[in-house]
């Protein structure tokens, strides 16, 4: 009876012992499962705090270049407006410059030919009153013999009375005098007048040239850097897609990371 004691407390000990053991394997399993849990939590909040600032990277990149898209598309606005306004100031000055040569050519014809007509008075009037001063026109071919006996013919008669504006014959030098000065004023001031109109369009025309040089300039000048504007636009607006599409990929991260951690504390 005694031996039979002796191999069931044997058994009993034997149970307590692989307890034992049993509970100091899963102590040990804790332990290890703990210091890993830890390990990858601190890894976890390590890699999350790295995505977050990722993330806030790139919404403050988004902020920004949204912000500077917005302020290039004003001024690639305002470039074109320019060149816009520019070319139509260009089509009305030079308008305008072909409406004031054509005034000036009228001017400068109906000038000359007034001046034309009271020379032609002038010496006319010399040829009777002032004949040292007289200018004949010059020969032409001589006309036929019958033309000439039959102009002949027709001057046989004597030479009408001289014009009663000119009163008597004894008087024609200081009548004379009178109208030619006349003409000779009315001829200094269309000399005069055709004198300025040519100053003024000289330089009308000098100051149309520069006007054309400066406005093709500066159309070249705003053409390339709309140009170079829009060449921005295009890299930061490729930018902006870059930076939306690490947002949303960092954010679907995050969300997993901050999932994982969650799990962890859990177990």
């Amino acid at each position: 009876a005694l031996s039979g004691k002796k191999i069931g407390f044997g058994k009993v000990i034997q149970m307590i012992d692989d307890m034992v053991a049993n509970l100091k394997q899963e102590q040990l399993d804790d332990a290890v499962k703990k210091e890993y849990c830890e390990k990858q939590l601190d890894m976890a909040e390590d890699k999350k705090k790295e995505l977050e600032i990722t993330l806030s990277d790139s919404e403050t990149a988004i902020e920004e270049l949204e912000g500077d898209i917005a302020t290039v598309t004003e001024e690639i606005a305002a470039l074109k407006k320019g060149i816009k306004a520019l070319d139509k100031s260009v089509a009305e000055a030079t308008e305008q410059r072909k409406e004031e040569n054509a005034e000036y050519k009228e001017l400068k014809q109906s000038d000359s030919a007034a001046k034309e007509i009271l020379l032609f008075a002038k010496n006319r009037l010399n040829k009777f009153y002032a004949p040292k001063l007289y200018k004949a026109p010059p020969k032409v071919e001589e006309e036929p013999a019958f033309v000439q006996i039959a102009r002949h013919t027709q001057h046989r008669d004597a030479p009408p009375p001289p014009p009663e504006t000119f009163g008597p014959y004894t008087k024609k030098s200081e009548g004379a005098m009178g109208v030619t000065q006349m003409i000779d004023l009315l001829v200094k001031d269309l000399d005069k007048e055709l004198t300025e109109a040519e100053v003024m369009e000289e330089d009308a025309q000098k100051e149309y040239e520069g006007l054309m040089a400066e406005s093709a300039t500066k159309r070249v000048d705003d053409v390339k850097s709309m140009s170079d504007k829009e060449a921005s636009k295009a890299a930061m607006e490729e930018a902006l897609q870059n930076a939306q599409d690490t947002k949303a990929s960092t954010g679907k991260e995050l969300m997993s990371t901050v999932k994982y951690i969650k799990n962890l504390h859990a177990e």
